[in-house]
Formats: structure tokens, C-alpha cells, sequence
């Protein structure tokens, strides 16, 4: 049995928190399979925050079935901990060995976004993600981690990103993680307390709410089909970053822009978005969907702090939109 093929069963596992001291409760390979897939969820929350791809979060949870399976789960005292720290230890030899075989520039990429249609003012809804996410699952991968901290958790070295995610975001103590990342818990915690900093550091600020991030978005895209580029300035951050990824078939679409002038100028990036466009939310925040010929053509996500958009990013990677999972139906909702 495969770590997939145990996501189809739905679980009830009231009173099992722990296995010590109840000799054999998991050797029934079926019974093991149930148990680790009430983790399962969680589990690619920590992958997908630890990666920041769908497909390698999916492998990284399938290798800890592998290792469960091979290990002595009756002799493990708190199996959800165990499991959260060997998906934690194989993200760590996932990020260990990504750096030398990345193919695209780390300035410009832009992490797997998880999307979804239907109510798109920001609040839990219906998805539209790889192999039907359901909405439990949705809302496990996309609270609190957009696109804009993914790209900061993709600065940090592997170890640091280790100790960030699983210490701030899961709360794995530092005794735990310190035997994960081969030191000491004090040099454990400053692992994360480094992180922390480049984290807090890169914040773009606080957020409006839901409705009033969605109005401004919208504004946006208003004025970009207009070629209003006053009205792109009102409502961009001086400051603001474009960060657009082509992957391997659109490289020359990929690039960095900085400054609101910069992105205006770049009036070419919103053509696409003057086609059919369907407004969804990727990880929590308001995105654009171009459509082409019922096609996923380029989404753009976008970043508000205060009331201003601080950040874009663009995913106009063929490959990448194409496992994005939106049905034909929804994909015909798109609008000119």
C-alpha cells in the first residue's frame, strides 16, 4: 500500500493520541494505515510550508509512510510527533539536495500556489488545487503561509527553514529538532531565531480585510485592461515587487521588477490578464486567472498591506499551471 492510496479513507481516531504502552495496537497493517492518515493533513501542511511545492510536499508525506511502515510503531510513544519529525527530517534532505539541481534563478521563482474559486473575498471556500483537494485540506495548506512568506522561507537555509516551520508554525520543541539538524538545542534556537528575524524583517505589513483586499485587486486589473497606468500607481506601494515566473517553457517571461513606475511600465506582463480572466484566491489571497482556449494561461496573486499592493507574483509556467486542477466548468466561468 502506497501513502496515496491510504488518502482515500476517512478516519475516526478518538482516543488514540498515543501507542505506548498498548502492545501490537498498529500491527494490523490496515489499522496502521488509518491511524497515519489522520496525520496525513497535517502532514502536508509541514511539507508544503517546508517546500513550497504540492508535488514534492506529496512525496515527502508518501517517504514517511515508507519509513513508518518500515519502523516498530508500537514502540513509538506519541506517533503524530514521530511522524511530524521524520517528514521535517526528509523536507531537510529534500532541501539539502534541491539546491544543486534547481533549474530556475531563486530571484524569480514563485512557490506552487494552492487555488480555489467560488467565494473570492479571501474566506474558506470550495478549491481547486492538485488531485481534488477538499476544503479541510485547502484551508490546512493555506492558512498563514501565502505566497509572500513562502518566498522568504525559500531565502532561509535549509536548517533554518527546518527549525522556523516546525518550531514557530508547529510547535516541535527544540530538544526534538535539535536531533533533526545534527546540533545542540541552543544552536537549534538560534536557527529559528535567525529565521524569525528574516521573517519578521520581510513582512509587507498588516492586511486589510478579506473584501477590501479583493476591491483593490480588482481595481488593478481595472486599470491595467484600461492602460491607466494613474490609476495602477493609486493603488500599487512605491515600493512594490514583481516577481514573475515562466518556469522552463516561458523563461523569457521571468523576471524581477521593483518599484510602482517599473511595474507600470511593464504593460506587456498584464496582456494576458486583458483576455478572460477568472478571479480565484491562491493561498488565502486575491488572485487573477488568465483563460485561454479553456486553459490556465498565467495567474497573477496578489499582496496587500495597508491599502496597497506590495507585492505581485506571477506563475506563467505552463507545466506548473497545468496541475492546478480547476475543473472545465470553472474554468468557464472566466470573464473578458
Amino acid at each position: 500500500m502506497t501513502g496515496r492510496e491510504g488518502g482515500d479513507r476517512t478516519v475516526d481516531t478518538e482516543g488514540d493520541a498515543g501507542v505506548h504502552g498498548d502492545a501490537g495496537v498498529y500491527g494490523d497493517e490496515e489499522l496502521l494505515a488509518r491511524r497515519f492518515d489522520a496525520d496525513r493533513g497535517r502532514l502536508r501542511a509541514v511539507a508544503y510550508r517546508m517546500l513550497g511545492s504540492l508535488s514534492e510536499a506529496e512525496d515527502a508525506v508518501q517517504e514517511t509512510w515508507l519509513k513508518l511502515h518500515r519502523a516498530d510503531a508500537d514502540a513509538v510513544e506519541n506517533l503524530s510527533a514521530w511522524l511530524t519529525t521524520v517528514v521535517g527530517r526528509v523536507c531537510l534532505d529534500m532541501l539539502r539536495s534541491r539546491g544543486s539541481r534547481r533549474e530556475s534563478p531563486l530571484e524569480y521563482y514563485v512557490p506552487d500556489p494552492v487555488v480555489r474559486v467560488g467565494d473570492t473575498s479571501g474566506t474558506a471556500g470550495g478549491v481547486g488545487a492538485p488531485d481534488a483537494i477538499d476544503p479541510e485540506r485547502a484551508a490546512e495548506l493555506t492558512e498563514s503561509v501565502g505566497l509572500a512568506l513562502l518566498v522568504v522561507l525559500e531565502t532561509l537555509s535549509p536548517a533554518e527553514r527546518l527549525a522556523f516551520v516546525l518550531h514557530d508554525m508547529f510547535a516541535v520543541p527544540f530538544d526534538e529538532l535539535a536531533e533533526v539538524v545534527d546540533r545542540s538545542p541552543a544552536a537549534t534556537r538560534q536557527l529559528a531565531s535567525r529565521a524569525r528575524r528574516r521573517v519578521r524583517d520581510a513582512s509587507p505589513g498588516p492586511a486589510p480585510d478579506p473584501r477590501r483586499r479583493r476591491e483593490i485587486a480588482d481595481a488593478f486589473l481595472t486599470a491595467a485592461n484600461g492602460g491607466d497606468f494613474e490609476g495602477l500607481l493609486a493603488v500599487l506601494d512605491p515600493d512594490v515587487v514583481l516577481r514573475a515566473d515562466g518556469g522552463r517553457l516561458m523563461a523569457a517571461t521571468s523576471r524581477v521588477v521593483r518599484g510602482a513606475r517599473a511595474v507600470v511600465s511593464q504593460a506587456l506582463t498584464y496582456s494576458r490578464f486583458r483576455k478572460a480572466v477568472l478571479r480565484v484566491v491562491a493561498n488565502g489571497e486575491p488572485a487573477a486567472l488568465s483563460v485561454v482556449d479553456g486553459r490556465p494561461a498565467a495567474l497573477m496573486v496578489f499582496t496587500i498591506a495597508g491599502d496597497r499592493i506590495v507585492e505581485l507574483h506571477v506563475l506563467a509556467d505552463p507545466e506548473r499551471l497545468a496541475t492546478l486542477g480547476l475543473t472545465a466548468e470553472e474554468l468557464s466561468r472566466a470573464e473578458p
